[in-house]
């Protein structure tokens, strides 16, 4: 990237309001507030990045981020509703009420000719961007845009399209390509090759072949990017509504691995099959329900992706000689403590997603109180959800998910005549006084 930064960038090729589509009534209000103070306060204004692709597209728009000249602090004095984030990127976000408009500063391409502002800039040996907040004009931003599609700029003043890169023609002929040197820009920001799976799954794009190759040589510099970074970009992956186009493009560019490598393994294995039908039917299941503007969660989202690594470690524990519930409990600890080093999940999530998992032998009982108990544990549903899946690809029995939808059906009069949970104390057997403990022992699941 360096090398073309040097360069004298093109003028834009400055598109006219009546020769493009974006027209401000699919701009947010609150971000046409924005860019019009920022014009008045004598700055220039545009809006950038995916707002003008999708408008452009006739897709309506998530995000309305906004460039300037105008700097962090001098966001700050335009707008009491501004706050000033970021370490690696310093970026002012304006609230309205719920509503977020996030106002980045022009940014310059350090050429390597003369050293930048001491703390301005920091990169690591690979060449990766740790800190960057060195500011430039829109003749320089556009070098530090990813994707030409993403490189649009709409200006406020005339409403206008300016394209430094083909941006346009990229959108319109459904293209995602790399500005510079696609091995360079991938190595200053590895997350970039995540990023063009996203894009590309979520658009319908192909990736240009120049962008597309050198994907598989340089996916081990994914391991190196923060996990907490992984999570979010994980999570824009598979539940944004195209995860079944993300997951296929993630296995043909052999990424998920360095994303789920205990997973990736599992459906590599010869005996896959199940797993990879339970987790295909899983993010198909994932995307209608984001198409029906339904709710979808991360716990149901990693307890599957991780189920195959968790199963097939639980079995090898079975074999040593521990009780089913007790190896699947220890599988799931191991299997999430070793994904924690890729993706940092929370263990507001790593915690329910494992409880789903070691919830599934349960599902075999069907009489007694306990099994009524079950019907009302927190993660019931998303277990069910998880033991029709197994149903579907052969692992669990269909009379077993039968038993428990007819179940959930009933009246709880009716539910406790299913499992023989009647009032009647007759029949209830004594519990056997406890036995003292020889030694420390492993801690056993509680149901």
């Amino acid at each position: 990237m360096d090398e073309a930064v040097r360069k004298e960038t093109p003028p834009p090729v400055v598109i006219p309001r009546p020769d493009h589509n974006v027209s401000r009534s699919g701009i947010s209000k609150n971000a046409l507030k924005v860019m019009y103070r920022l014009k008045e306060g004598g700055y220039k204004a545009f809006m950038v990045g995916g707002g003008v692709r999708d408008l452009l597209l006739g897709r309506e728009p998530k995000d309305f981020d906004i460039v300037t000249d105008a700097h962090p602090e001098d966001v700050r004095r335009l707008f009491r509703n501004c706050r000033l984030i970021g370490r690696r990127f310093r970026l002012a976000h304006v609230f309205f009420g719920r509503e977020v408009i996030e106002v980045a500063t022009f940014r310059a391409a350090h050429d390597g000719e003369d050293e930048p502002p001491e703390g301005e800039r920091l990169l690591d040996s690979d060449g990766r961007i740790l800190r960057d907040n060195i500011y430039g004009d829109i003749d320089e931003d556009i070098w530090r845009r990813d994707f030409t599609a993403n490189a649009l700029y709409y200006n406020i003043a005339d409403f206008s399209i300016w394209d430094y890169s083909g941006g346009v023609e990229d959108v319109r002929h459904g293209v995602l390509r790399l500005i510079g040197d696609p091995e360079g820009r991938y190595r200053e920001d590895p997350v970039r090759m995540l990023r063009a799976v996203r894009f590309a799954a979520k658009l319908g794009f192909r990736i240009d072949p120049a962008s597309e190759a050198p994907l598989a040589a340089l996916g081990e510099l994914i391991g190196a990017m923060p996990p907490a970074r992984l999570y979010d970009e994980t999570l824009k992956l598979f539940l944004s509504g195209h995860a079944v186009q993300s997951y296929e493009l993630l296995r043909h560019y052999g990424l998920f691995r360095h994303l789920f490598p205990a997973a990736d393994a599992e459906l590599d294995a010869e005996e896959g099959d199940t797993y990879r039908q339970l987790v295909l039917n899983a993010l198909e299941s994932t995307d209608r329900r984001v198409a029906e503007d339904k709710p979808v969660t991360p716990v149901f989202l990693f307890a599957v992706l991780l189920w195959g690594p968790v199963r097939a470690l639980a079995m090898d524990y079975q074999e040593e000689g521990d009780a089913e519930l007790q190896a699947l409990w220890d599988a799931a600890d191991d299997v999430f403590r070793e994904q924690q080093q890729r993706i940092a999940i929370p263990r507001r999530i790593s915690t329910p997603a494992r409880e789903v998992m070691i919830m599934q032998p349960r599902f075999g009982r069907r009489r007694g109180k306990r099994v009524l108990r079950l019907l009302e544990h927190p993660r019931f549903r998303a277990a069910y959800d998880l033991l029709v899946l197994r149903t579907e690809t052969g692992e669990e029995d269909p009379a077993t998910a039968r038993f428990w939808t007819d179940l959930q059906n009933m009246a709880p009069e009716e539910q406790s005549q299913a499992v023989g949970a009647g009032k009647s104390g007759s029949g209830r057997r004594r519990r056997r006084p406890r036995r003292r403990s020889r030694g420390p022992k492993t801690p056993r699941p509680t149901e």
